[in-house]
This record gives C-alpha cells, sequence and structure tokens, in this order.
C-alpha cells in the first residue's frame, strides 16, 4: 500500500485501534513495553475515564458521532437500573455527560483555548505514521494547528495542579516525542480539570522532548528483544535490579 492508502485507512478508529493499525507500534503501547512486555497487544478494558475523556474529545472535534455514546440516567454504575441498561457495557452517567457539557463550554468560551482549538487552518483527528529507531509508529493527532505550527491534545485532569506529574506518569512526554516526529511540530497540551474547571496549557520543554524519546528508545529495544529476537525465550526473562 502506498503512504496515502494507509493514512487514509488509519482515518478509520475501526482500522486505527484495529488489526490494520497493530502493524504500528503507539505511544498507547509504550506504558506496556516498559513494564509487561508480554502483555502487549492485550486489549484494554473499558472503564469510565476513558469514556469521560472520549465524550470529551468527541464534542469537541467529531460532534456529529457523539450517538456512539450511551448515556444512563442514574445516579451510579452499581445501581440496578445501570445494570440493567448498560447491558455488561461502560456507559456514561447522565451527570458525568452533563459535566463535561459544562467543560466543554468553559474551554471553548476561553479565548486562547478557542484560537488554539479552532484555528482558521487547522487539521483534525490527523493520523500520520513514521519509522523510529527500526520500527513503525503510528499516532493521530487532536488538532493539527497550522496557523501557529503546533499540535493540539486535549487532556482532561483530575488536578490540574499535579498536571506536571501526571505528564510523566501516563508518558505523555513520549506522546510529544513520537507527535512531534509524525507532524514535525512542536506540540501543546490543552487541559482541564474536571472537577475545578480550571484550565491550563502546557508547551514542551526540552528536556520534557528528551525524557520521551529515551522512553521510546527502551521501549523499541524491549519490542525488538521480545517480539523480533527469534533466539529470545521470554519465559526466561527476569528483571535485573539493584537495591
Amino acid at each position: 500500500m502506498t503512504n496515502k492508502e494507509v493514512i487514509e485507512r488509519l482515518r478509520s478508529d475501526e482500522d486505527y485501534y484495529g488489526e490494520f493499525g497493530q502493524q504500528f507500534l503507539s505511544n498507547s503501547n509504550i506504558r506496556t513495553l516498559l513494564t509487561n512486555p508480554a502483555d502487549l497487544r492485550t486489549p484494554t478494558p473499558d472503564n469510565p475515564n476513558f469514556k469521560i475523556g472520549g465524550y470529551f474529545h468527541t464534542k469537541i472535534l467529531e460532534p456529529d458521532k457523539l450517538d456512539a455514546f450511551k448515556v444512563i440516567d442514574a445516579t451510579g454504575r452499581n445501581t440496578k437500573k445501570y445494570k440493567e441498561l448498560a447491558e455488561g457495557k461502560v456507559c456514561l452517567l447522565k451527570h458525568e455527560q452533563e459535566n463535561i457539557e459544562l467543560m466543554v463550554e468553559t474551554m471553548m468560551s476561553n479565548d486562547i483555548c478557542r484560537e488554539l482549538i479552532k484555528p482558521v487552518l487547522g487539521t483534525y483527528e490527523e493520523p500520520a505514521t513514521t519509522t523510529l529507531f527500526g520500527n513503525k509508529w503510528k499516532g493521530k493527532a487532536d488538532i493539527i494547528n497550522h496557523d501557529e505550527k503546533l499540535v493540539i491534545d486535549l487532556k482532561t485532569t483530575g488536578d490540574i495542579t499535579q498536571f506536571r506529574w501526571s505528564a510523566s506518569k501516563f508518558n505523555y512526554d513520549s506522546q510529544a516525542y513520537i507527535y512531534k516526529k509524525l507532524f514535525n511540530y512542536d506540540m501543546v497540551f490543552v487541559v482541564i480539570d474536571k472537577t475545578t474547571k480550571q484550565l491550563g496549557i502546557f508547551n514542551c520543554s526540552d528536556r520534557f522532548y528528551e525524557t520521551g524519546e529515551e522512553k521510546v528508545i527502551k521501549a523499541s529495544e524491549v519490542y525488538d528483544l521480545f517480539y523480533k529476537d527469534k533466539t529470545f525465550d521470554k519465559e526466561q526473562h527476569t528483571i535485573s535490579k539493584i537495591l
């Protein structure tokens, strides 16, 4: 396939997250490769935070797809009503949806955030691929702001005062490094606190990109060992550290 044909297929969520997309590594694989590489490609169980983040992104970037989210008017996920209507799936609660709507309104009412998110020249949910350290990688940018030459990524957080710490914990540094390589623009995180509704704009320092690169290098080495080295016996692998 040509690169153009690959990109067109990756525009589809089914292909991006499905079997076709699994020929590429992505930032979502970093944590597994660095902590439990034998578990790579194991589907991640759905959870409420994924649903909240997904609805938030979709409301801003692809509002025509909101019908994909099932919303249940129940007080909690342990209630009889929720369990009957959810049918074993993770669904949004009505009060969560209302909070997300308020978060979106807050973010889009801010002049700086709105101009970053809705530029005159902008592309949304744009996929790209590249080769890093001998492996194929993919990514899908929330927003490519061609006016400012930036990749904008939307994040929700439980505590915006701790975002610098959580950015490292959740491997946003490796995401920034990968996306800079994919799109040739610097990355900016536009963040909202789910509780206080405080807004944050977080630029990436050189050190942030460097720690991201270090993680990608390490993840690539682990991937090569576990999945490309035919002589490697996973059952004989041990973690060796000095305490």
